[in-house]
């Protein structure tokens, strides 16, 4: 299982609830913050739901 970087590029602010808190359960805060997921399915849902907010790249 593959591990991805996911980093906030655009700004929640008027954006639905929805997307505010998907951002929040993948664990991104501010600007430019990243975090290191598992390349798992629910994590991937969540990403598709936001990809216009983020960027995503993978890592080993």
């Amino acid at each position: 299982m593959g591990k991805i970087k996911v980093t906030k590029v655009k700004s929640d602010i008027k954006r639905t609830s929805t997307q505010k808190r998907t951002l929040e359960s993948l664990g991104l805060r501010k600007m430019n913050q990243s975090v290191v997921h598992d390349n798992t399915p629910s994590i991937l849902g969540m990403i598709s739901k936001v990809q216009h907010l983020v960027s995503v790249e993978e890592t080993k």
